[in-house]
């Protein structure tokens, strides 16, 4: 299934917003999903993640309708390698035991989008070939 940059774009800002709301105010659940325990520690992470990933939702959202570019590229390229980054080492905690089964749903996530992003950009990229 091929997804439009628009499309991805519009849903990864989503899903960083809705990230944001949790992390922000409710990382106990997230965590306990992880089987990680909430601590003062925890939560100082947490809340500086939730902010993190507002920014994305705001960059996403505002480049969901942007032509193929230099700054769309930059972009994706670095939510590819964030994706495979966090995907890859939340199956390495969780391999370690540092985490519970739960993070292997945020692995899949991770992994998934890091493959729409990737996707997406061999289309553009094909697109602009044809075109050029």
């Amino acid at each position: 299934m091929q997804l439009s940059f628009r499309t991805l774009s519009s849903f990864t800002s989503i899903l960083c917003f809705l990230l944001a709301l949790v992390w922000g105010f409710f990382p106990e659940v997230l965590l306990a999903i992880w089987s990680i325990g909430y601590s003062e520690g925890t939560g100082v992470v947490a809340r500086r993640s939730a902010v993190l990933f507002a920014a994305l939702g705001v960059m996403f959202y505002l480049l969901r309708n942007a032509p193929p570019s230099a700054a769309r590229s930059a972009l994706s390229n670095g939510f590819i390698v964030g994706c495979f980054g966090l995907a890859a080492l939340g199956f390495g905690e969780w391999l370690n035991g540092h985490a519970g089964p739960g993070i292997l749903l945020a692995v899949l996530v991770e992994f998934a989008l890091g493959l729409g992003f990737v996707k997406a950009r061999r289309v553009t990229v094909e697109l602009s070939e044809t075109v050029g």
